[in-house]
């Protein structure tokens, strides 16, 4: 039987890290890639709370393993990586971890800044850069970095996240350029709103959240689920021609005022 274009969707017998998923969207991208037949390595620093990821996922029948270490610390990721290889070439990586810490930038304490920056855009540089250097000799695989829609728009109180997604963009961006004509296809995927742990707060606040859905086209939060045909799309064959781009899974909000 000759492949149809839902074979390009595929991701039988790849192998994808995931960072920062233990929880939240790293774990719902996670399970969208498993579901999408990928062996999926989860990464987080918590030990519990990674293997009770690793149990739930398991549970579903996914194939799922672990590899804890901390993404921010260069030596640590080149180290975890090796090991990971020694395991199975990697074909996907997913760039998800990721702190938001809330402040009037002009009350913004100065270390806060430096391990945001550090999370959210030195550990896609290191992990980017360390599987790269695997992929490249192989002339294949796929990089997704997790933007946001604060790539594009700020908000009161958010200024340091929104200079690192917005760098993170323009990462991605860079990463695509160097390591496109090695065979690498390197996009982000930047969610909306959702609902997860993090944003519970939110959702809970009922002006923010009649702000929010009044604001967005769909008019509602999003759901983590909402994300994982985006991510398998761009962890696939079918996005080989995609490179360089972010795509924004939000209802609509990035596109109007």
């Amino acid at each position: 039987m000759s492949a149809t274009v839902l074979d390009a969707f595929s991701l039988q017998g790849r192998r994808a890290l995931v960072t920062g998923s233990s929880g939240g969207i790293g774990l719902g991208l996670a399970r969208a890639l498993g579901q999408a037949g990928a062996h999926v390595i989860l990464n987080g620093r918590g030990a519990d709370k990674l293997a009770h990821a690793l149990e739930v996922l398991r549970a579903e029948g996914l194939s799922v393993s672990i590899e804890s270490f901390d993404v921010t610390d260069m030596a640590a990721v080149s180290a975890a990586v090796d090991r990971i290889e020694a395991r199975g070439p990697l074909d996907i990586l997913v760039n998800n971890a990721g702190i938001q810490i809330r402040n009037p930038l002009e009350q913004f304490v100065d270390d806060d800044w430096r391990r945001l920056m550090s999370t959210n855009l030195d550990s896609a540089y290191f992990v980017g850069k360390a599987v790269a250097l695997k992929m490249i000799p192989r002339g294949r695989g796929h990089i997704v970095n997790i933007c946001s829609v604060q790539s594009e728009l700020g908000r009161p109180g958010i200024a340091p996240y929104t200079a690192s997604k917005g760098a993170l963009k323009m990462l991605t961006k860079g990463m695509a350029i160097d390591w496109g004509p090695h065979g690498l296809n390197v996009n982000g995927l930047g969610p909306g709103y959702f609902k997860t742990e993090l944003t519970k707060k939110l959702v809970a606040d009922p002006p923010f959240s009649a702000w929010l859905v009044g604001r967005t086209p769909s008019r509602r939060w999003g759901e983590v689920e909402d994300l994982g045909p985006a991510i398998v799309f761009l962890a696939s064959d079918a996005a080989r021609f995609v490179n360089g781009h972010i795509l924004y899974v939000d209802g609509g909000v990035t596109a109007t005022l």
